[in-house]
């Protein structure tokens, strides 16, 4: 064989190389999914905007696939859909001793300290003054609950996640509490919220509150009468 046609077939042979590398690269492109939608449970602090920067994505992409979700009310375990970049949908490897830690403190988000008179949520602490044990029902931003005047508080404000409806007589009007003790998983944030008393309705007497939630009557109306305690928060 001379140098020349030695050449020749090294030459050929590195060419089939790169094309079947090149090949091989195009065909496995094409199985991998440009994006992703996660299923997600947002948590106390979450925005649009940190959840954008988070999972690669933008607050236009977030709000249309949540159109139901208004941007400035994001609670604590509301359910939210993540749509963004594959690189997003990979999860951390969480170590066991971490896991546990979170398992921990999930169960220990609720601590009170009597004799000081402070109680713990979610790794804040607030200072309160007493505690009132009522009735709590719940309700929607839907016209047949909020008559003429529409989906606004007593002081005019749009219905939000914290606005409750009380008997001034009992819990002054503009007074800020804990609210605990409740159960409605995927509407209200687990163990403890914070709320205000900026509501009032001719049902709502004595011990007694209606808790607005966001979401349809119907699903609203699986709340029920649940018994509540509120610490009033100085």
């Amino acid at each position: 064989m001379t140098i020349k046609s030695v050449f020749t077939s090294k030459r050929k042979s590195l060419i089939g190389k790169t094309a079947a590398l090149v090949l091989g690269l195009s065909l496995s492109l094409q199985f991998v999914p440009a994006a992703f939608a996660a299923n997600y449970t947002a948590k106390e602090g979450d925005t649009f905007y940190l959840l954008s920067q988070r999972y690669g994505t933008t607050v236009s992409a977030l709000m249309s696939a949540n159109p139901s979700v208004k941007p400035t009310n994001i609670y604590a375990g509301l359910k939210l859909t993540i749509p963004g970049q594959l690189k997003a949908a990979s999860t951390p490897k969480t170590s066991a001793a971490a896991a546990s830690k979170a398992i921990s403190a999930d169960a220990n988000a609720l601590k009170v300290m009597s004799d000081s008179k402070v109680v713990q949520a979610w790794g804040k602490t607030f200072n309160y003054s007493k505690t009132i044990d009522v009735k709590a029902t719940a309700y929607s931003s839907s016209a047949d609950e909020n008559g003429k005047w529409g989906a606004v508080d007593y002081f005019g404000n749009p219905l939000a996640l914290g606005t409750i409806a009380v008997d001034p007589n009992v819990i002054p009007m503009g007074t800020k509490v804990l609210v605990t003790g409740h159960e409605f998983a995927g509407f209200l944030p687990k163990q403890a919220f914070v709320a205000t008393a900026t509501d009032q309705g001719s049902a709502i007497k004595g011990n007694r509150i209606d808790i607005f939630v966001p979401g349809s009557q119907n699903a609203v109306s699986q709340f029920g009468i649940q018994d509540i305690k509120l610490y009033v928060l100085n």
